[in-house]
């Protein structure tokens, strides 16, 4: 059974726990995560922007 929580047996965080990822990679990183939801954003509100087309034009026709 310890060989299945031999990962485990460290104490997790702390000062002795170094970063995996470089700095530079972080940075690139939070770039590209930065720009999806940039990107994800400006879809909803174009897709806000034409339901809200769609319905007043619904609401003309019907008038």
């Amino acid at each position: 059974m310890s060989v299945m929580t031999h990962g485990f047996d460290r104490p997790f965080g702390g000062a002795e726990r170094e970063s995996r990822i470089s700095g530079p990679r972080k940075a690139q990183l939070k770039r590209i995560a930065l720009s999806v939801l940039t990107l994800l954003s400006m879809g909803s509100v174009l897709t806000a922007l034409i339901a809200l087309k769609t319905a007043i034009y619904v609401w003309h026709l019907h008038a």
